[in-house]
This record gives C-alpha cells, sequence and structure tokens, in this order.
C-alpha cells in the first residue's frame, strides 16, 4: 500500500506544522510520565483508532526499551490482565474514555478522572492529556492518508 500523501513534500505550511508537531511528540518524551505508561497509552490510542503505522513504531520502540512482549499483547485485553500497575489502568482507562469521546457520551467521567489523579500528580495528569490528544491527532494524520505499517525501525524519529 501507498501513502495517499507524502507530508515532507506537501509544501512549505505542510512541512512547518509536520515540524512543530514532531517537535511536540519529542517533548512529550520528556514528560514525568513513566517511560512505560507513555508507550502503553500510545499503543492503546493507537489500537482503538485503528492506526497500523503507530501500533507498529510504538510495539517495537516499546519492546526496543525492554517491555515484555506479554505487557504488549495484553494492552487491548487491560480491563482482564494481571500484568498492569493500578497506576497504568488508569491511565489506560482515561485514554480509552477520553478516545472514545463520541462513545463516552460526555467526555472522561468524573470517576476516571478521579482514578488517574489517585496515581498522577497534576503535571502528570497534564502529561497525559497531552499524550492521549497527540496520539489521537497523529492517528488521524496517518489514517486519513492511509500510510503504511511495517517499515519503522525503533528509534527511527529521535
Amino acid at each position: 500500500m501507498d501513502a495517499r500523501l507524502d507530508y515532507r513534500a506537501a509544501g512549505p505550511i505542510t512541512g512547518k506544522v509536520v515540524k512543530y508537531v514532531m517537535s511536540a511528540g519529542q517533548a512529550l518524551k520528556e514528560s514525568p510520565l513513566p517511560a512505560e505508561t507513555k508507550q502503553l497509552v500510545a499503543l492503546r490510542v493507537s489500537q482503538i483508532n485503528g492506526c497500523a503505522v503507530c501500533i507498529d513504531m510504538h510495539t517495537k520502540d516499546a519492546t526496543a526499551d525492554g517491555m515484555s512482549a506479554v505487557r504488549l499483547n495484553l494492552v487491548a485485553a487491560w480491563r482482564e490482565a494481571t500484568v498492569f500497575t493500578g497506576a497504568e489502568r488508569a491511565a489506560l482507562e482515561l485514554a480509552e474514555e477520553a478516545t472514545r469521546v463520541a462513545d463516552a457520551a460526555g467526555g472522561v467521567g468524573d470517576e476516571v478522572w478521579a482514578r488517574a489523579a489517585e496515581h498522577y500528580d497534576e503535571e502528570q495528569l497534564a502529561a497525559l492529556v497531552i499524550l492521549v490528544s497527540f496520539m489521537n491527532m497523529v492517528n488521524r494524520f496517518n489514517i486519513i492518508t492511509q500510510q503504511p505499517a511495517g517499515s519503522y525501525e525503533p528509534g527511527q524519529f529521535g
């Protein structure tokens, strides 16, 4: 499958926007959330949205960073899995509800927010919200333009 659009070649404005988007992604890597939580959330949001290129990237990066195959394979069924911490479960729950805004009919519920707030301070919660929002945006860029998956190399984007 070929992508419908090459963002790098789509003109100067697009190039500028992509540069800023990539910078935001780099800044999120420096956020105070635990690295594995960031990977789990990015992967789960991408699974929900069906973004193959992001699933490819986050699975490979998480593996390269030492995450176990068991944890990666159970992300889609995290509610029934025993391999995630309470904090990770709260982050995954928030990520799911925030990604499925239309299904949630009112956004993220107070109970879901309260569970996340039990595990994360304000700076971490802000990082989590931004990460979920960022992943939803990037997923949509990739899905709309049918970016192909499978060729990503761990760390390819810095």
